[in-house]
């Protein structure tokens, strides 16, 4: 059964810094890329991030430069470093991949960013 649980979102104030955590399991984690996305009141959800299995990665352009994705395969785990976070980066963060062609997702974590 393949499981992705975020851990590490809370509240943050203007300007400070949250790490996200995504473990997964059943999956061959190393093989596959993984992303982080977000999904704020009333808007759509949209990626913020992603991973690819070289390390190659890809950013959302409302993070970049404050955004930093990275991945540890020994321990199938993929991270979100959030600096200098603002109010509008306040949403549920999930962790995502695509396994057997279809979308998996992990249940969310909440960031919430005071002004």
């Amino acid at each position: 059964q393949v499981q992705l649980v975020e851990s590490g979102g809370g509240l943050v104030q203007a300007g400070g810094s949250l790490r996200l955590s995504c473990a997964a399991s059943g999956i061959a984690f190393s093989m596959n890329t993984m992303n982080w996305f977000r999904q704020a009141p009333g808007k759509q959800r949209e990626l913020v991030a992603s991973i690819t299995t070289t390390s190659s990665t890809n950013y959302g352009d409302s993070v970049k430069g404050r955004f930093t994705i990275s991945r540890d395969n020994a321990k199938n785990t993929v991270y979100l470093q959030m600096n200098s976070l603002k109010p509008e980066d306040t949403a549920v963060y999930y962790c995502h991949t695509v396994y057997l062609y279809r979308n998996t997702w992990g249940q969310g974590t909440q960031v919430t960013v005071s002004s």
